[in-house]
């Protein structure tokens, strides 16, 4: 579903001749088809499922936040610009972002379930909720979480 709502906007972005958005679109495109590469050689056929797609989503995501970081450190405000409409463009095909309240709901549900107490739960814990909410958490901000939670 994913795959064919990138390649629909991609088109019509290329006949609106919206040059940014469509260089971005490629971008991401290109990213798919690494993956996609990547996956073959491991025996899927059909490349990466959406919610593998979401998780390079949000990767994506992480790049431009912290490129944007270094170009504002760098006074180049019109680099951080591009890349931030980059991230609008990714973020418009990904699921609405659960808020820092849902998100500690979540976390407090999955410590109890799983019985975590300790640190050396939290991969369990983050592994868990990176099948199920991918896309949808911003997982920085869920492993700082559940760092106080458990610590």
């Amino acid at each position: 579903m994913l795959r064919e709502d990138l390649k629909k906007a991609l088109k019509e972005s290329m006949l609106a001749h919206e040059a940014e958005k469509t260089s971005a679109l490629r971008l991401i495109n290109a990213t798919l088809k690494d993956k996609d590469i990547a996956a073959r050689s491991k025996g899927t056929m059909d490349g990466i499922s959406d919610d593998e797609i979401l998780q390079m989503f949000q990767s994506m995501v992480k790049q431009r936040n912290e490129s944007i970081e270094m170009y504002k450190k760098g006074g180049r405000e019109d680099l951080a610009a591009k890349e931030q409409a980059e991230i609008e463009i990714i973020q418009s095909f990904m699921p609405v972002q659960m808020t820092e309240e849902e998100i500690k709901t979540v976390l407090q549900s999955a410590i109890e379930k799983m019985g975590a107490t300790t640190m050396r739960d939290m991969g369990k814990v983050m592994g868990t909720l990176k099948g199920e909410y991918a896309g949808k958490m911003d997982f920085s901000k869920a492993s700082k979480m559940l760092k106080d939670l458990l610590g």
